[in-house]
């Protein structure tokens, strides 16, 4: 195990992947990865869907998406039997537990609040889990959390916790090209209303939170952070950009195509996350997202930053990340005027 150097390295010379010319290997595994993404994602948008919103999103010539200011959030609060932490807690008072639903871009998101015991106003992370992973099976990891001090909030990604539709390959691009509002846009959206939401709670600090993503939950997260300058930091957990910038816009066939996944590409958003501390945490042997490619987003990142190296044949958060977060979490998330860390 190892924590890697933030000196930033080479990245690989890589071809047009829009315009059909030959591109390197790394690149032709990120863009095919990223097309099985945007097929999962996929909605079918129908006109007649009372439920879907107006235009309330934009994405500029560089690929950077943004929202219109936010209005004060909307959910409902219920308290629920902690079943998810039996045998989890090692010791001490059990947590509270919440249901939380929020609405968000005309839909209702549920949620887990998880708030250790104690009577001070807590730090807070927002838990994003990555593709198919409920807010259930994310209780161990904020329990975990809880151990450490931090509530977390845990939200049901779109298509892993109950709001229907249809997976369509392409249809997220064509919706952007009909100037309809991707999925991939209101998962971001997501994760920004539950920054909210969890702001508001009682128990809470909203001086000091965070947000962590799993997979493809830590890109919703970087995006989250860029765009919500109130957290302090974002942590993400065997995840990676997609490598957009390595092409040479002047060279894309398909200028709205190459916009559309800038977009979505955590690597367009790493300038704008200082001062909040960008982390990385991969497995040398993770299976699913090949660690090169999170070490390539590290190296675009800007300072304050650090990434973690583990060596388990496994994707996702492992039980040798746990000094890592405690450590990180302890600097993001410190007291106003406490000593450093």
């Amino acid at each position: 195990m190892s924590k890697y150097s933030s000196k930033k390295s080479k990245n690989q010379n890589t071809k047009n992947a829009f315009s059909g010319a030959k591109a390197s290997k790394p690149t032709i595994f990120l863009f095919g990865f990223l097309f099985i993404l945007v097929g999962f994602f996929g909605v079918l948008y129908n006109p007649a869907n009372p439920g879907q919103e107006a235009v309330s999103w934009d994405v500029s010539e560089e690929g950077m998406l943004s929202f219109p200011p936010r209005g004060e959030p909307v959910f409902t609060v219920q308290e629920i039997d902690d079943v998810y932490a039996q045998d989890l807690h090692s010791s001490g008072p059990a947590d509270s537990l919440k249901l939380l639903t929020f609405e968000s871009k005309g839909d209702k998101i549920q949620a887990l609040l998880r708030i250790p015991a104690s009577s001070s106003p807590l730090p807070g992370i927002v838990l994003l889990p990555g593709t198919g992973v409920s807010k259930e099976k994310e209780q161990k990891l904020a329990v975990e959390l809880s151990e450490l001090g931090y509530a977390t909030l845990a939200l049901d990604q779109r298509k892993s916790g109950g709001i229907p539709g249809v997976v369509n390959p392409e249809k997220d691009l064509e919706l952007f090209r009909a100037g309809l509002e991707p999925l991939e846009y209101k998962m971001a959206y997501d994760a920004l209303k539950a920054v909210d939401v969890l702001a508001a709670q009682t128990e809470i600090d909203p001086e000091r939170l965070a947000v962590l993503g799993e997979s493809n939950g830590g890109r919703f997260a970087v995006l989250a952070c860029a765009l919500e300058p109130s957290l302090n930091g974002v942590i993400g957990i065997s995840t990676s950009g997609y490598g957009t910038g390595e092409i040479d816009p002047s060279q894309v066939a398909d200028p709205e195509a190459y916009r559309f996944y800038r977009s979505i590409d955590p690597d367009t958003y790493l300038s704008s996350l200082p001062p909040a501390r960008f982390v990385l945490m991969h497995s040398f042997n993770d299976t699913v997202i090949p660690h090169e490619l999170a070490v390539r987003t590290f190296a675009l990142a800007e300072e304050p930053k650090a990434i973690y190296n583990v060596s388990e044949a496994a994707h996702g958060y492992t039980a040798s990340m746990h000094p890592y977060l405690e450590e990180e979490l302890a600097l993001m998330l410190k007291e106003k005027g406490a000593g450093s860390v």
